[in-house]
C-alpha cells in the first residue's frame, strides 16, 4: 500500500536564467542519449526515524538549495533556461509493505522505478523521494534526483549539509553555502570566466588535432540490449595497487588509471590513451559546498606504450593535472571548435571514452610502506577475485565508461560498454588485464606495460 504526502516548502529568490556550463553538459548528453540522467540512491534509516522528520529533511533541502526548486523549461526559441520557483509543494511517497517483504528489496525497486520512469523537466520539481515503512516505521529511505541540477559531488555536499538541519524543528542551524546556479550562470558570461573557457579550449583543441580518431576495434553487430555493465571486484589488485603506490608515492586514482590504459591498448591498440575524465570542478572558489551541477568532463591524454608502469602512472599523474585544470568551459564553444577541427581533420573523432573515480581518492594518503601486503598474501587474495554481469539495457549511452566504486578493501570497478563499441569478450579482457597488469608491478618497479 502507498500513498503521497504534499510537503510545502518556501525558499529565497525565485527568476530565470540562462543555464550554467555545467547544466549545458548534461543537457547537451540528455538531447544526444533521449535519457533524462538520475543520480541519487536507496539507503536503511537509522533506528528511530520518524516520518515527520523525513517531512522536515525534505523541506529544509527544498527551501535551502536552489537547484531544488529549479525546474528546466524551453524557451519558443528552443534555448532552454533555469526557473527557479521560490516557493510550492512536493510530494513523499509512503510505501507500506505487506508481511513477508524484504524492505531492502522494495527500496531499491523504487529507485530504479524512479531512475527509469518518465520524468518532465519542466514541470516536475527536480526531487523524488520514498520512505518505506515495516510495520508503520520508517525503515528504508529513497531519493533520485535529475542530473541537470545536481551531480554526484553535488550529491555529497547536500548529505554533508544535512548537519545544518535540527531534527526536531526543522530549522536552519547555520547559512547555506556554495554558489547557487543563477549566480553561476551570470558569473560564467563573465571575464574570468572567458579567460578559463579560452584556456581550456587552446588545450583541448591542441589533443584534438593530435589523437587518433578512433578508439576501438568495432564496429560490432552488437547483442540486445545493447549496453553491458559488467563489474570486477579483486582484493588483490587493492594489495597489489597499494605496493604500487607506496612506491611512487603517488595516490591509487593515477595507477587504477594507468592500468585502465594499458588493458584498453592492449586490447584496442588505439595509440596513445584519451580518455575523458570527470572534473568535479570543486577545487574553484565556493564551488565546494554547492549543491548543483559543476562536474565536466575532461580530456586525459597519455602515453602508455614503450615505457615502465611505474613511468605511465607518471605520465597518467601529470595528465590528470592537466585535464583538472581544463575541465571548465562552456560546452557550447567546445561543440562549435571541435566541429571545425573534425572538418579540418576530415573525419570525426572518436572520444565515447571515460574514466570516473567515484572515491575521494585525493582524499586518501599514498600507502605507507611498513602497511604494504607481501607478495604472498598478494597472491593468497587472488582466487577471491570475482566478475558479475550487471544491468543490460537499451538505453543509450557512452562506448565504455570505467566506474572506479567505492570500497574499503578491494579495488571495486564497473564497466559500461557499447557492445557495437566493444564485444563482450573484449570487456571482460580489460577488466581482467586491469588486474594482471597491477599483479604484475607490484613489486616490479621495472616491469613493462607491454604495449
Amino acid at each position: 500500500m502507498q500513498h503521497t504526502i504534499m510537503v510545502p516548502f518556501h525558499g529565497e529568490g525565485a527568476g530565470s536564467e540562462e543555464l550554467t556550463w555545467g547544466q549545458w553538459t548534461v543537457w547537451r548528453m540528455m538531447n544526444g542519449f533521449g535519457s533524462v540522467f538520475m543520480i541519487g540512491g536507496a539507503m536503511r534509516l537509522e533506528e528511530g526515524t520518524s516520518l515527520e522528520h523525513l517531512k522536515r529533511l525534505l523541506a529544509f533541502i527544498m527551501a535551502r538549495h536552489e537547484s531544488l526548486r529549479t525546474r528546466i523549461r524551453t524557451e519558443p526559441d528552443g534555448q532552454p533556461r533555469q526557473v527557479l520557483a521560490e516557493s510550492g509543494e512536493v510530494g513523499l511517497e509512503v510505501i507500506d509493505i505487506e508481511d513477508g517483504e524484504d524492505p531492502a528489496a522494495v527500496a531499491e525497486a523504487t529507485r530504479e522505478r524512479y531512475e527509469f520512469e518518465p520524468f518532465d523537466i519542466a514541470q516536475d520539481w527536480p526531487v523524488r523521494m520514498a520512505v518505506i515503512r515495516k510495520d508503520g516505521v520508517p525503515d528504508h529511505f529513497v531519493a533520485m534526483y535529475p542530473h541537470m541540477v545536481i551531480d554526484a559531488y553535488g550529491f555529497d555536499a547536500l548529505v554533508g549539509d544535512l548537519v545544518n538541519l535540527d531534527r526536531r524543528t526543522g530549522a536552519e542551524l547555520a547559512a547555506r553555502g556554495g554558489i547557487q546556479p543563477m549566480e553561476l550562470a551570470r558569473k560564467q558570461r563573465g571575464a574570468s570566466a572567458a579567460r578559463q573557457c579560452e584556456a581550456s579550449l587552446r588545450y583541448w583543441e591542441k589533443w584534438l588535432r593530435e589523437v587518433p580518431a578512433r578508439r576501438f576495434n568495432g564496429p560490432y553487430p552488437g547483442c540486445d540490449p545493447r549496453w553491458w555493465d559488467c563489474t570486477y571486484d579483486s582484493r588483490a589488485a587493492f594489495l597489489a595497487v597499494g605496493a604500487i603506490s607506496a612506491r611512487t608515492g603517488l595516490h591509487s586514482g593515477p595507477v587504477l588509471l594507468t592500468a585502465y590504459a594499458v588493458a584498453l591498448e592492449r586490447v584496442t591498440h588505439a595509440g596513445p590513451s584519451a580518455i575523458r575524465m570527470v572534473v568535479s570542478n570543486r577545487f574553484r572558489p565556493d564551488f565546494a559546498p554547492s549543491v548543483s551541477v559543476l562536474a565536466q568532463p575532461g580530456l586525459c591524454v597519455f602515453d602508455v606504450r614503450d615505457c615502465t608502469f611505474d613511468e605511465a602512472v607518471g605520465r597518467a599523474w601529470h595528465a590528470q593535472i592537466a585535464t583538472g585544470k581544463n575541465a571548465y568551459y562552456d560546452p557550447r564553444k567546445m561543440a562549435e571548435m571541435r566541429k571545425r577541427v573534425e572538418k579540418e581533420r576530415g573525419e570525426e573523432l572518436d572520444l565515447m571514452l571515460y574514466f570516473n573515480d567515484r572515491r575521494k581518492t585525493l582524499a586518501q594518503p599514498v600507502a605507507e610502506p611498513e602497511a604494504v601486503a607481501d607478495a604472498e598474501q598478494l597472491w593468497d587474495a587472488l582466487p577471491s577475485s570475482r566478475l558479475t554481469w550487471g544491468i543490460r539495457s537499451n538505453t543509450p549511452d557512452v562506448k565504455a565508461y570505467l566506474d572506479v566504486n567505492g570500497s574499503p578493501d578491494t579495488v571495486n570497478v564497473t564497466l559500461r560498454s557499447d557492445t557495437q563499441a566493444l564485444s563482450p569478450s573484449e570487456q571482460v579482457a580489460i577488466l581482467r588485464t586491469m588486474e594482471e597488469i597491477l599483479l604484475a608491478a607490484a613489486f616490479d618497479p621495472d616491469c613493462p606495460t607491454g604495449v
